[in-house]
């Protein structure tokens, strides 16, 4: 027996058409020129090649339709596009073109992502801890999983084309799971259209992104769209976070909740955290009380796919720390250092008070970090603030300044941390490696230097240049010259 067109990824174009249930959808307008055979659908015209759909899509920055000519010339059958074009090829005429490319590309993968187990984890923070946890306990499960997100591509949330390719590529390669870290960027611009998950994760929410979305409940609204019946089979919710116990109050798909009260006889280091769960004992190599509401958020999610406590402790034992997420250095020092990827208020708060919960009384807190530039504006004084009320020693350097002048973000930091405490230690120095050097020369035994904003990132954008830099790297060449 034959394999349809669908497994080979070909299919006609009308007949792709209706696979996509584009009418349904509200999306098609009409269906220009004649009919073709469709083997591959793409955004990007760099990658366009013989008997590819060109998805014209009307961007930030550039308009794929002016590039649809030049796709056409390097291959492409067909166009999608919001109007029609005076270029002899067939053309699917769309009301949103990017909503409906995603529906497009999963029809001629044959919808891949409704033959696995799919998990969309979003939320403000902690997204990548609990895809890498889940992973873990789904692979001790016996299940070959793979994880999509910040650390495995240039976007957290692939382009939807690029989505459902990567998704083909995982169904055909015998994978049973997929983790998918959600962006609301994502969920905004339709990258998961055409998407089916099993299991939708919430984590918590923050301020951040308010320069895409802003308002925190336009913000929410686009979370939120992950827990409706269009993408989503079942939702697991943070009940101690506010918006968390909004979405379990509101989502018409079945629930689930986590919170701090599921857990006893906790205990944290680090390095490590550990608690019961319905009696059965669970430990993590990653530390913060922060992981501790991560590891709950990738348990219930496990729950919700079957899951039992028992493999879910193995796969939580297994599981290393994630890099940039509270990761300690050791290097051999009198005190601990922390790199995390603390970016947001609420992240830089949660990192400083679970840093602050593993010191002695007499230790202090030492604190670097700056804000990206061309960034959301408005986190920069409350991250001051913030910063200036939880850390004894507050050093504020650059980030990712891009376009924007780092002494600027960084006067706007420090009017936050004056507002917290007029008397706080502080001090300013924008080149990031002498930032953290100045922290480590300043610190004692007993102390914990916490060095956040970048994380995993292993560059630092200034102006145009991209220069190589990892917190971490940098942290453990620093200390091994004291050393």
């Amino acid at each position: 027996m034959g394999a349809s067109p669908a497994a080979t990824g070909q299919m006609t174009l009308h007949h792709l058409v209706n696979t996509a249930q584009l009418g349904e959808h509200g999306l098609l307008v009409e269906l220009v020129g004649g009919d073709v055979v469709i083997a591959d659908v793409t955004h990007d015209s760099r990658q366009v090649r013989a008997g590819a759909l060109f998805c014209c899509v009307d961007g930030m920055q550039v308009n794929g339709h002016e590039f649809a000519q030049q796709a056409v010339d390097a291959g492409a059958s067909a166009l999608l596009v919001d109007h029609a074009l005076s270029i002899d090829v067939p053309q699917v005429v769309v009301t949103d073109v990017r909503h409906a490319m995603g529906h497009v590309a999963a029809a001629l993968y044959n919808f891949p992502s409704s033959k696995m187990h799919v998990v969309g984890v979003t939320g403000t923070n902690g997204k990548t801890t609990t895809a890498h946890l889940l992973a873990e306990i789904l692979r001790a499960h016996g299940w070959k999983t793979e994880v999509i997100g910040t650390l495995t591509g240039a976007r957290t949330t692939p382009e939807s084309t690029d989505l459902q390719r990567t998704l083909s590529e995982c169904e055909r390669n015998g994978v049973q799971a997929v983790v998918m870290e959600v962006t609301s960027h994502a969920l905004e611009l339709h990258r998961v259209a055409g998407t089916t998950f099993q299991v939708a994760v919430f984590t918590n929410l923050s301020q951040d992104h308010l320069d895409f979305h802003h308002t925190m409940e336009r913000y929410f609204a686009a979370k939120a769209k992950l827990f409706a019946k269009e993408y989503s089979a079942c939702g697991v919710a943070n009940r101690d976070d506010v918006h968390g116990q909004l979405l379990l109050d509101t989502m018409t798909i079945d629930s689930m909740s986590f919170g701090m009260s599921d857990v006893a006889h906790v205990q944290m280091d680090a390095r490590h955290i550990e608690y019961e769960i319905d009696g059965v004992h669970m430990r993590a190599q990653l530390g913060g009380q922060f992981n501790v509401m991560n590891s709950l958020a990738a348990i219930s999610a496990a729950r919700a796919l079957g899951v039992s406590l028992a493999e879910i402790a193995d796969g939580l034992g297994r599981a290393t720390a994630v890099p940039g997420r509270f990761e300690s250095i050791d290097a051999g020092q009198s005190f601990d250092v922390i790199v995390d990827y603390a970016h947001t208020p609420d992240a830089l708060e949660r990192v400083l008070d679970s840093s602050r919960s593993l010191m002695s009384e007499d230790g202090k807190l030492i604190v670097v970090f700056g804000c990206g530039g061309d960034r959301d504006t408005e986190k920069r004084q409350p991250m001051g603030e913030i910063a200036g009320t939880k850390a004894d020693v507050v050093v504020i350097t650059s980030d990712n300044p891009r376009s924007e002048s780092g002494a600027e973000i960084a006067a706007q930091i420090n009017a936050g941390v004056r507002a917290a405490d007029s008397h706080k230690v502080l001090s300013t120095e924008l080149d990031r490696r002498a930032a953290i050097g100045k922290a480590f020369s300043i610190a004692r035994p007993g102390d914990v230097v916490v060095i956040a904003g970048k994380g995993h990132e292993n560059t630092q954008t200034i102006g145009t240049e991209i220069f190589p830099f990892s917190d971490a790297q940098v942290a453990r060449e620093l200390l091994g010259a004291q050393s």
